[in-house]
């Protein structure tokens, strides 16, 4: 679980490109695209695109904030792999495709 000390706020829809060439799209805000940059330095992904700046607080987005809080910890800046959140089918999918509607993404 996160700490409460680090709690990350998302506020940007990123897209993300792997290595194989496909993309998805992820939340994030300034300090994990500075990751997802380095990232891509490193060659662990291939590239990441800001697609949206200072998306709204909604409900679907503060219930995909709590999850991600919950379940996975911002990564040391000497990280070695990428790792992708999943998004489990049910309410967090459900909430993510919200903020991609909600923000003309999908």
């Amino acid at each position: 679980m996160a700490n409460d000390s680090h709690y990350m706020t998302l506020d940007m829809i990123e897209q993300i490109t792997r290595n194989d060439g496909s993309q998805y799209y992820e939340l994030g805000n300034v300090e994990l695209n500075g990751r997802a940059e380095l990232a891509a330095n490193r060659g662990l992904i291939k590239e990441v695109r800001i697609v949206r700046l200072n998306i709204s607080s909604s409900t679907a987005v503060k219930t995909y904030e709590k999850y991600i809080n919950e379940h996975y910890q911002m990564l040391v800046w000497n990280f070695k792999q990428w790792v992708e959140w999943q998004k489990p089918a049910g309410k967090i999918a459900n909430a993510f495709n919200t903020i991609l509607k909600e923000n003309h993404i999908a």
